[in-house]
């Protein structure tokens, strides 16, 4: 086997090993916290808190409603219990039963509102709530998936890095890093040669380089400097 054919096949495995190494990284990219579940979480969190202080507000309105009906109570008690007989304290009485039944009647309008803003707001929390579980089992499906995918990745990319061992230990060193350097300088160290023309620059190639890369020698081409590989 001709030396420019075992580092075509040494490249061919580099290639393989690059693929797969960034396979990984968009896997690892792709693993952790979801942004649309962490959005999903923080819409529920804030719906949650806003239902909570509806419902404070409700309580609050139930306990004043149930504290003003006492007063009201024992004030209608008063004024129609016959034990008060002075006008002017009757015609106070009144108004201050009026005042806590026109009071009364405000927060109970204030309350309706409330409960009817406490019951959109309960279907807006199981909503989010359903929607957030529904990306939650997308989104640990999918880490399980990616977590598999990576597992494997990590087997064919040792089975990769093992071969390439395997590979570059037939070839001389010095050879194996000026491949390298090839490699790091010119992004592909090893183009086929086609009817002639050399796959790196397109460039039909002299005689003189065919004849010598055919005799299996290590020729670079004279254009781009690559090695030259003849099938």
């Amino acid at each position: 086997m001709s030396i420019a054919k075992q580092l075509y096949q040494l490249q061919e495995v580099d290639l393989e090993i690059e693929s797969s190494e960034q396979a990984l990284k968009q896997i690892a990219s792709q693993l952790g916290e979801s942004e649309a579940v962490v959005e999903a979480r923080n819409k529920l969190a804030l719906e949650s808190q806003h239902l909570e202080e509806l419902q404070r507000q409700q309580h609050s309105l139930e306990w004043e409603i149930d504290d003003l009906t006492g007063k009201l109570t024992n004030a209608e008690r008063e004024l129609y219990g016959g034990r008060i007989s002075n006008p002017k304290e009757l015609t106070n009485l009144q108004r201050e039963v009026d005042g806590l039944k026109a009071r009364r009647n405000e927060l109970e309008d204030k309350a309706l509102e409330i409960i009817d803003l406490v019951e959109l707001a309960t279907a807006s929390v199981a909503a989010k709530s359903s929607e957030l579980k529904a990306l939650e089992a997308e989104w640990h499906s999918q880490q399980q998936r990616l977590s598999t995918d990576m597992e494997q990745l990590k087997t064919v990319l040792s089975e990769l890095k093992s071969k390439w061992q395997q590979l570059s230990a037939k070839i001389d060193s010095q050879t194996v890093e000026f491949y390298h350097q090839l490699k790091t300088q010119k992004g592909q160290a090893v183009v086929k040669v086609v009817q002639g023309i050399c796959r790196g620059c397109r460039i039909s190639l002299p005689s003189i380089e065919l004849q010598r890369a055919r005799g299996g020698s290590l020729v670079q081409c004279s254009s781009c400097g690559r090695i030259l590989f003849l099938d």
